[in-house]
């Protein structure tokens, strides 16, 4: 690497807020030694730029040696991430490459068939005539022999190892906060029916009561573990040697062959009592059921899937929220990796947090909060009739019940919302539409960017804390590790509120819904950047409009149906409230219960809308079921 280089490798024509001494801060912090530099950069801040001029200090072949590692990777957990870098004119230069299964085979009569079930995967000894032309081998060589290589974090880790993908002399990771949090996922072992082609064929003890007298369920897992990663052997050399595979017994070697290397992966960090990491294990259900492995910090899984892979460091993120914290979770010596950060150069007035509270959110509240919530959304579409909002409701419980009872308002034929198999096209579909649209969505705050009048406002509904009944959490917790607790649930919040200001004309307002959240702000002061501190410390009440279903669907000329009719409140104005407080519910807010559809109520939403049209159009037997 040359960090020299840094500043001239920026790929824009110019530099836009702090861009120009950040990437000054880092080119020094690379030359003063440090093999790994945390960017903590603002959300808008452009970290892709700054990840690409990074990536342009790499050492080239012609200055290498034989044996030096030359050349750059960008990773990222996000796919949404890397699809804004291949469509990036800016980034050209980064040649991405994805999973086989995202590629189809071009064979004659293969042309619907993933490249990961194709002739070349189902047959033995095929050798296909068009290799070259292939879509996936092809993206694959340019990545390998390319400068500067782009992938998924999943796609880079599975990798590991591999003669095509070799070591690099600069790894670029965007996105980074998460790195630990995304390695316990993915060396997380998943055993179930689902998952495990050969359930059948083993027994599946209680790993807690049949655990022997000097064993553990830890232990007694590693035992059963043994056992059926021989079955699973068996069961793939016997599919390997076959002349031909159907698709369906193609993919279930190739789940066979990843399932061999997890187990064998585990057991060797199982026995290595060197090892950092620690083991959970889930078995809620008993004898016969799923069992899930989880690790805590897995940092040997890091380092052979990550650290391994390059000379040079640069990890961006704008939630880095404790450099000491982060390295500990993904094993690094915080004595030898520096920090840059990144100044904030959004006006304060284009990004302001609102408190509009209404209650806790935790379960034990959550029938009494949730239809105040609900109400507050209606006042939120009124303040803003032709201005497009997004809901983060944290869970799909919360987002049900949402929706359900903005279909008893009648203001549904101005909601969005999504399933977790429609995710993406819902997504799509809000952002494309020129309606004012509510979206009402679970697991967003992250990686989606909506500048301009993609979006103008938002609403967090709930406190984003990790799930305590998650094993690695309680274990956590039970270790006393409460600030990691609350910086995590931090981390989350900041990446929403950053969703909507995207540049620094941009404008957006986030709006508070539970409490928990301002008690969150409390716990985990000293982990706040100042920036976002700026925003808690201006935040304010605003002065809201009443309850009005007819005024929250003005901006599509619609009128409310069934029982929101009633909610409209005679002489009702724009800022209309029966006190200063937004949080105040307007009438008891207990009408329509629950699983109720009162007088000729709907929760009839644009998404349900879509999809009839689809349904009920000539050529719906073309496009099918949508």
């Amino acid at each position: 690497m040359d960090p020299d280089r840094i500043p001239a490798e920026f790929p824009a024509p110019s530099f836009r807020g702090a861009q120009e001494r950040a990437l000054a801060d880092v080119r020094d912090a690379f030359a003063a030694g440090n093999d790994v530099v945390l960017v903590r950069a603002p959300t808008g801040s452009g970290k892709s730029l700054l990840a690409r001029a990074v990536m342009g200090s790499a050492r080239e072949v012609a200055d290498a040696a034989p044996s030096e590692p030359t050349d750059a990777y960008y990773t990222t957990p996000q796919v949404s991430q890397l699809d804004d870098v291949a469509s990036d004119d800016l980034l050209e230069d980064l040649k991405v490459i994805r999973g086989k299964s995202n590629y189809d085979c071009v064979l004659p009569g293969e042309h619907d068939t993933p490249v990961d079930r194709a002739p070349c995967a189902r047959e033995q000894g095929f050798d296909c005539s068009i290799k070259h032309r292939c879509p996936y081998f092809s993206d694959r060589a340019i990545a390998s022999s390319g400068r500067f290589a782009a992938m998924t974090l999943a796609y880079f880790m599975r990798t590991a190892g591999s003669e095509v993908f070799r070591k690099r002399d600069v790894v670029v990771i965007d996105e980074a906060h998460g790195l630990a949090e995304w390695a316990e996922m993915y060396a997380t072992i998943d055993l179930s029916p689902e998952r495990v082609p050969v359930w059948d064929d083993v027994g599946v003890p209680d790993v807690e009561r049949d655990a022997g007298t000097d064993e553990d369920a830890l232990d007694r897992t590693a035992r059963f573990v043994e056992s059926l990663r021989d079955v699973a052997k068996r069961a793939k050399d016997e599919l390997t040697g076959r002349p031909e595979l159907s698709r369906e017994e193609v993919a279930r070697r190739d789940r066979l062959g990843e399932l061999i290397s997890e187990l064998g992966w585990f057991l060797e960090d199982y026995r290595d009592l060197d090892s950092p990491t620690t083991w959970v294990v889930d078995q809620p259900d008993g004898e016969g059921s799923a069992i899930a492995i989880k690790p805590l910090d897995p940092a040997r899984y890091l380092r052979h899937t990550v650290w391994d892979r390059g000379e040079k460091f640069a990890l961006l993120s704008a939630t880095i929220l404790s450099k000491e914290a982060f390295c500990r979770g993904v094993g690094l010596d915080p004595g030898k990796v520096a920090l840059v950060d990144v100044e904030h150069t959004f006006p304060l007035a284009n990004r302001p947090l609102f408190d509009v509270t209404q209650g806790s959110m935790t379960y034990e509240h959550r029938d009494e909060t949730v239809p105040k919530i609900a109400r507050l959304l209606v006042r939120l579409m009124a303040e803003h009739p032709d201005e497009k909002g997004l809901i983060h409701a944290h869970s799909y419980d919360i987002a049900g019940r949402l929706v359900e009872r903005l279909g008893e308002f009648g203001v549904t034929a101005r909601v969005r919302r999504h399933t977790r198999a429609n995710r993406d096209a819902e997504l799509e579909a809000w952002k494309a539409s020129p309606d004012p649209e509510v979206f009402v969505a679970v697991k967003m705050e992250e990686a989606l960017d909506l500048e301009g009048d993609l979006c103008r406002w938002q609403v967090v509904c709930k406190a984003p804390y990790r799930n305590t009944n998650d094993s690695r959490v309680a274990r956590r917790l039970a270790d006393g590790q409460w600030a990691w607790y609350h910086r995590t649930a931090l981390r989350t919040v900041i990446q929403a509120c950053g969703r909507v200001v995207r540049a620094p004309d941009d404008y957006g307002a986030t709006y508070l819904a539970d409490d928990s959240l301002l008690d969150l702000f409390d716990r985990a002061v000293a982990d706040t950047p100042s920036w976002f501190r700026d925003q808690i410390d201006a935040m304010t009440t605003p002065d809201l409009p009443a309850f009005d279903p007819s005024a929250a669907l003005a901006g599509i000329d619609a009128e409310p149906s069934g029982p929101g009719r009633a909610g409209r409140r005679q002489g009702g104005s724009r800022n209309a409230t029966s006190s200063g407080r937004t949080g105040e519910a307007i009438g008891d807010g207990t009408a329509g219960r629950p699983g109720s559809t009162g007088d000729g109520g709907t929760t009839r939403t644009r998404s349900e809308a879509d999809e009839e049209r689809r349904e009920d159009h000539p050529l719906s037997d073309v496009w099918g079921d949508g």
